[in-house]
């Protein structure tokens, strides 16, 4: 591609096309905004993984057919997961078919055991990311959520406000 030299090629290849590549999506966020990588949902997750793979394929591409093949790739994502969020943000029906909804896993200091067996998450599992947030009493834990992006938000003080637990699925 640039040089006759394998060596001296691959590595100039690599360099260039890797900063192509990271200009590329850093002009595509500038266009589409922050939101971009904000892993708010699922798709968002999605999205940040794709553009990885995206860019590990612009990195490595033979010809420039590909690069502007993966580029456009990249740009035809920016553009789905904005109009996604922008029809999310205008109709709830959209919304709920496209977007999981976080499961209530533990409550006012009880262990939600059917949830924890519809999420697939083990008490090990719960008890890691108790830790990681610092709860040192489990009866102070007012809630703790699997979001839907799989995080795990734990919610532990002397209350919760009920607005921070609206839409949030509870196990049968």
């Amino acid at each position: 591609m640039f040089f006759d030299h394998a060596i001296l090629d691959a590595i100039t290849k690599g360099a260039l096309l890797s900063g192509l590549g990271i200009a590329w999506i850093i002009v595509l966020v500038r266009i589409v905004g922050l939101r971009s990588f904000s892993k708010m949902t699922n798709f968002d997750f999605v999205m940040t993984v794709a553009m990885g793979s995206l860019l590990a394929g612009a990195a490595q591409t033979g010809s420039w057919a590909d690069l502007v093949q993966t580029m456009t790739a990249m740009a035809a994502l920016f553009a789905v997961q904005f109009c996604v969020a922008y029809t999310r943000q205008r109709s709830d029906t959209f919304d709920k078919a496209v977007q999981n909804t976080p499961v209530l896993l533990m409550k006012d200091g009880v262990i939600l055991h059917d949830a924890l067996r519809q999420t697939r998450v083990t008490q090990s599992d719960l008890m890691a990311k108790l830790r990681e947030a610092n709860a040192i009493d489990l009866s102070s834990v007012r809630a703790v959520i699997l979001e839907t992006t799989g995080d795990v938000a734990v919610l532990h003080g002397p209350s919760v406000d009920e607005m921070l637990l609206q839409d949030i699925a509870r196990p049968d």
